[in-house]
């Protein structure tokens, strides 16, 4: 019996696809377009837009940070929750259909 209740594929994209990109490729983006702006700054010659372009890297370093720990987070939190001994069947149904995928 499929423990995902023909769901599978789904899961599968949310484990496999959607949190390793959500993980790995927002924070790049977000330090690569600081990167960028900075770039663009430093080439101006402007010391206020460099200025401007350093807070708001360092702030996408943050906000970059955030992202993969939140990410990493939940999805460790959705491990846990897959591999504990559940007793409840829906709640152990939904652990095998994370384990599964």
């Amino acid at each position: 019996m499929d423990s995902c209740m023909g769901l599978t594929p789904i899961v599968r994209v949310i484990k496999h696809g959607v949190f390793p990109i959500v993980q790995l490729g927002i924070p790049i983006l977000l330090i690569v377009f600081g990167t960028i702006d900075l770039g663009k700054a430093v080439i101006a010659s402007e010391e206020k837009e460099v200025k401007a372009a350093q807070s708001r890297l360092i702030k996408r370093f943050i906000y970059a940070a955030l992202v993969f720990f939140i990410s990493t987070m939940v999805y460790a939190l959705m491990n846990i929750v897959g591999t504990g001994g559940a007793e409840d069947a829906n709640t152990s149904s939904w652990a095998r259909c994370w384990e599964d995928a």
